[in-house]
């Protein structure tokens, strides 16, 4: 097959299909002449058996024939041709507009009326040629796509791996609060981010981020800002310092966020920009202190059922030079949940168009009101899956969940 850039003068294999021996050998000495390789069948039943063995670049063919005739013959060829194009004129003394129509609707390319010109013939062979150049590159150009992508699922398949070993522990228990991460990417590889960190034997680390837009370039923003909060050590950790007996502390979650919404802007030379919640955990005392910065709020569930709202909303991490954020104090207390999710959750549509929206989300927390840990998340997901009617989700989908039971 010829490949990108085919000639558009090639020599082709051009089949000529009439039941007239002298129209046969008239149009064969035309082609011979242009150069082309020709074969003959005295009717369409012997064209489509010269086509099972042989694959001709034309077809010229008689609209009138006993048995089966050109246009019949024309369906049939489109019909059994499913790898390769091949151009196909038919030869007519018609020239009513309805039956030119009937031609083209049987998928004929082109119409020669008899008797034929050679000059005309061969204007007609040549505007074939062309098409037919045009659709080996496309063919050979599409081969070459497909390969490329084969090759970049393969990458984004290891990239996929990577990106969820970023999240090693999808479930931590500590003295009084348990830990529950779920990260479900829309495709291979998506932009959102949960994680947790112990800082000291008081206090966890833990967030929920969601980068803007999808694919490679959230991806490998989501790989940078996971190294940010990475392990427990002041000054690799960028939620962690030192108090004055030099004691890993963690930060304000509202200083973290000022400290990563500088660097996106001045390190990181991208032009995105991401959501978070970040929260310091007192796993003794169930005292939480967040920080929403453009994230979807998040939900407090009490032992007795209620759910609360917490955070006013605030600006994205690495959209304005200077952004200040608000730390919220909330109390947990044994029984109470804490959940934060992507706008995956809330925005999670029906085949309608329908957002699932927050209050979705809290009729989930009720009706799943004693599962706990994993257990909730899996309902989380089936529940989110029946609300897409079985579809696969349209953005990342990812959530913390915190179950509190210490006295």
């Amino acid at each position: 097959m010829p490949g990108v850039g085919a000639d558009a003068t090639a020599p082709q294999t051009v089949l000529v299909v009439d039941d007239s021996r002298a129209q046969r050998r008239l149009l064969h000495t035309y082609l011979r002449k242009m150069g082309h390789r020709v074969l003959e069948a005295q009717s369409g039943e012997v064209a489509l058996a010269i086509c099972q063995f042989e694959q001709p670049d034309l077809i010229v063919s008689d609209w009138v024939m006993p048995g089966m005739d050109g246009l019949e013959l024309c369906r049939r060829f489109r019909e059994m041709r499913e790898d390769r194009y091949g151009y196909f004129i038919l030869l007519t003394s018609k020239d009513e507009k309805h039956e030119v129509a009937a031609g083209l609707d049987a998928g004929a390319d082109d119409f020669l009326t008899k008797p034929v010109n050679a000059a005309e013939l061969r204007a007609r062979v040549r505007a074939g040629q062309r098409i037919l150049a045009m659709e080996r590159t496309l063919t050979a150009t599409l081969q070459e796509m497909r390969q490329l992508h084969a090759v970049i699922d393969r990458d984004l398949v290891e990239a996929q791996k990577l990106q969820q070993s970023l999240v090693r522990d999808r479930h931590r228990s500590f003295a009084g609060v348990d830990v529950s991460l779920l990260l479900r990417p829309a495709g291979r590889i998506g932009g959102d981010l949960v994680g947790l960190f112990e800082v000291n034997e008081d206090q966890i680390g833990v967030y929920a981020l969601d980068v803007s837009g999808h694919g490679i370039a959230s991806a490998l923003m989501t790989a940078q800002l996971a190294a940010q909060f990475a392990g427990s050590i002041p000054g690799r950790n960028i939620a962690i310092g030192r108090d004055a007996r030099k004691r890993p502390v963690m930060r304000t979650p509202s200083e973290t966020a000022a400290r990563l919404n500088d660097m996106v802007l001045n390190e990181m030379g991208t032009e995105q920009y991401l959501t978070l919640v970040l929260a310091l955990v007192e796993t003794a005392t169930g005292r939480v202190v967040l920080t929403q910065a453009g994230h979807p709020h998040p939900l407090i569930q009490r032992a007795d059922g209620c759910v609360e709202t917490v955070g006013s909303g605030g600006l994205p991490v690495g959209l304005l030079p200077g952004a200040r954020f608000t730390d919220v104090e909330v109390w947990l207390r044994p029984g109470d949940r804490l959940f934060f999710g992507s706008d995956g959750i809330s925005e999670c549509m029906t085949p309608d168009g329908d957002m699932l929206e927050e209050q979705g989300l809290i009729e989930i927390l009720g009706r799943h009101r004693f599962a706990r840990g994993e257990g909730f998340l899996t309902r989380l997901l089936e529940d989110l899956r029946a609300h897409t009617g079985g579809a696969e989700f349209s953005d990342d989908v990812s959530g913390v969940l915190l179950d509190f039971s210490a006295p």
